[in-house]
């Protein structure tokens, strides 16, 4: 079940602000970060706020926090993670080939056939994530993905055309990461829309840093969490909101556009009441409606039954009393995704007012 809803109208953004927020998480989806190995998108986040003069730290749960003092007691968390889904090294094969299972909620038959990056000890390499060829009778195990079976990471492998020793030097082993590689990762842009691998999360953590920018002196302290391994656990989320006392954490997603979701694509974002781990904080959601209302922002609302998030993993812990999770509709969730430049600038206005408010 879901419900919908639009307030006010979207007022009107020059293009000066989506190139930027375009730019920006152009940025940072080039920046590789499967979950637990994270480092070249903490390096950029780390330059990107020490520029801005934030007081900022990487905590030992691999998470980046920046912290915006507030005027009057008490502390609230926005996390964005920073983490994408992926591939996991099973094993290198005497071939050079490599043999991967998921990481996250990571399918092949949605990368299709292309070039994969493998984050090395030593040394990034590439090569072709491959589901066999076409021209083969049942005699080949490939013959059913033609027909009416699914590819699976069982069924596929990736070629390198290097031998095993090579790929070992360049510290290839199970466990190394595999992402889409950097060959086919560059974003495009369609019209408002920006369509891209990794939306999820970096779409969110470009919001974030825009935050750093623009708030200056939040009614309370505000942390701005860039989380990690949320894609295999909230792990990042947890670790922080267990040690750090907090009022609410609100954690900026995607949101997913399906049929069984009635959410309109476009311009205004998505404040959720209930996805699978459990119910978001009401009173929460009604304050950041109210941030939507001042500022004058369309906000549509719904319930997830496949989905979850830093707020809701958190909560459902019990390591804040409450939680939020504002989004913005996105296609092709954990795919080529696709999302309305203007709903993620969105709820940076949201959370730049509701921050205000407190």
């Amino acid at each position: 079940m879901l419900s919908i809803s639009l307030v006010g109208e979207s007022p009107v953004m020059p293009n000066a602000a989506y190139d930027a927020l375009y730019n920006t998480i152009t940025e940072l989806v080039m920046c590789h970060s499967p979950s637990g190995a994270e480092q070249e998108i903490n390096a950029y986040l780390l330059d990107r706020l020490a520029n801005l003069g934030i007081e900022h730290w990487l905590d030992e749960a691999d998470n980046v926090v920046a912290c915006l003092p507030g005027t009057s007691p008490g502390a609230i968390a926005i996390t964005a993670h920073k983490d994408e889904i992926g591939g996991i090294v099973k094993e290198v094969t005497d071939s050079g080939r490599i043999l991967v299972r998921r990481l996250g909620g990571a399918f092949p038959w949605v990368y299709g056939e292309g070039v994969v990056d493998f984050l090395g000890d030593h040394e990034r390499i590439s090569g072709i994530l491959s589901f066999g060829s076409r021209h083969v009778s049942h005699e080949s195990q490939q013959k059913p993905q033609q027909t009416n079976q699914p590819v699976t990471w069982e069924s596929a492998w990736v070629e390198t055309k290097v031998t095993r020793e090579v790929l070992v030097e360049a510290g290839i082993r199970p466990g190394t990461r595999m992402v889409v590689g950097k060959h086919r990762k560059q974003p495009l842009r369609l019209g408002d829309y920006i369509a891209s691998y990794t939306l999820d999360n970096k779409a969110s953590v470009a919001i974030l840093l825009a935050l750093a920018e623009w708030l200056k002196t939040p009614a309370k302290t505000v942390y701005l969490v860039f989380s990690a391994k949320e894609e295999v656990g909230a792990v990042g989320a947890l670790y922080f909101s267990h040690r750090q006392k907090l009022e609410a954490l609100i954690a900026l997603e995607i949101c997913p556009l399906s049929d069984e979701y009635p959410i309109a694509a476009g311009s205004a974002p998505v404040l959720l009441s209930q996805d699978k781990y459990g119910l978001y904080d009401e009173d929460l959601n009604q304050q950041l409606w109210q941030a939507a209302q001042t500022r004058q922002v369309p906000v549509q609302q719904a319930i997830l039954s496949s989905f979850g998030s830093d707020g809701s993993i958190a909560m459902t812990f019990g390591h804040v009393p409450k939680a939020a999770c504002l989004s913005f509709p996105t296609d092709n969730t954990h795919g080529y995704e696709i999302a309305h430049l203007g709903a993620i600038a969105h709820c940076i206005d949201i959370l730049e007012q509701y921050c205000n408010d407190l």
